[in-house]
């Protein structure tokens, strides 16, 4: 037996994915207008504005920089999480509940007051150099990801087949890259996504991180825009939305996005 859908919900579920999709296809409208200024719909069409990313060195410069940044500061957070949420779900009767909310304080934490501490302490402070606090901050930024995807992963994990391998012989160090992780893999997939994607489009934090020399690509966009207020923002824009369907098309390709509800 079928179940009819009222028609006031399917125009409801309608304008909810036009106020979704909506932006998008203005952003991309503006991309790729033959004008000098942002404009919507667009006045006739080019790809120059695409082409001019490339001429700008500090977009350049900038994008290295925020990818360098998202993948090094989202591998360190995996590097801290994933043993974090280990302990937190093994050991979780010897451990005291409130230290899993230390992990989720970024979270919490207002990220304009999470960078302002971060240049009083960190740069300020012990004086490093701004890449170094930049990475930093995107760390501790995406950390909460990585320990509670991981530890929702872990969390219907069956660690007697842990102590079973363990009690057959094998080494526990071993025994977790051979056994827990590949079973959790899916959910360090998962927070390695989340976390990158996360981390390359921050601003609120990198705003107080960043220096002279020293710029992600979403600050130099807002230092752009102040200056010219052209499409080559909304290209920039494009490109970035390109890079987040991108990764998800692989992981689709090569996992299967089922596992994100797992």
């Amino acid at each position: 037996m079928t179940t009819k859908l009222h028609p006031l919900l399917i125009v409801f579920a309608a304008v909810i994915f036009a106020i979704l999709v909506a932006p998008l296809f203005i952003i991309l409208g503006a991309a790729v207008s033959d004008t000098s200024f942002l404009t919507f719909p667009p006045q006739g069409f080019t790809m120059r504005w695409f082409t001019n990313i490339f001429d700008i060195t500090a977009f350049r410069t900038t994008a290295i920089t925020s990818l360098q940044v998202a993948v090094t500061g989202t591998f360190l957070a995996l590097l801290i999480g994933i043993p974090a949420a280990y302990a937190m779900n093994r050991f979780r009767i010897r451990l005291p509940s409130w230290l899993s909310n230390v992990f989720v304080l970024p979270i919490l934490v207002p990220e304009i007051v999470l960078g302002f501490s971060l240049v009083k302490s960190i740069t300020i402070g012990l004086e490093l150099p701004v890449f170094a606090t930049l990475l930093i901050g995107h760390t501790l930024l995406v950390l909460p990801y990585a320990v509670r995807v991981v530890g929702a992963s872990l969390a219907s994990f069956d660690f007697s087949i842990e102590e079973a391998a363990i009690s057959l012989g094998c080494p526990p160090l071993k025994t977790f890259f051979t056994v827990v992780l590949p079973n959790i893999g899916a959910g360090v997939v998962a927070a390695f996504i989340l976390a990158f994607i996360t981390s390359i489009n921050d601003v609120s934090t990198s705003l107080f991180l960043t220096g002279p020399g020293v710029s992600t690509l979403p600050i130099q966009i807002i230092a752009h825009m102040e200056q010219f207020f052209d499409p080559t923002i909304a290209s920039v824009s494009v490109l970035l939305m390109i890079l987040t369907v991108g990764v998800m098309a692989i992981v689709e390709a090569t996992l299967g996005l089922t596992f994100l509800t797992k």
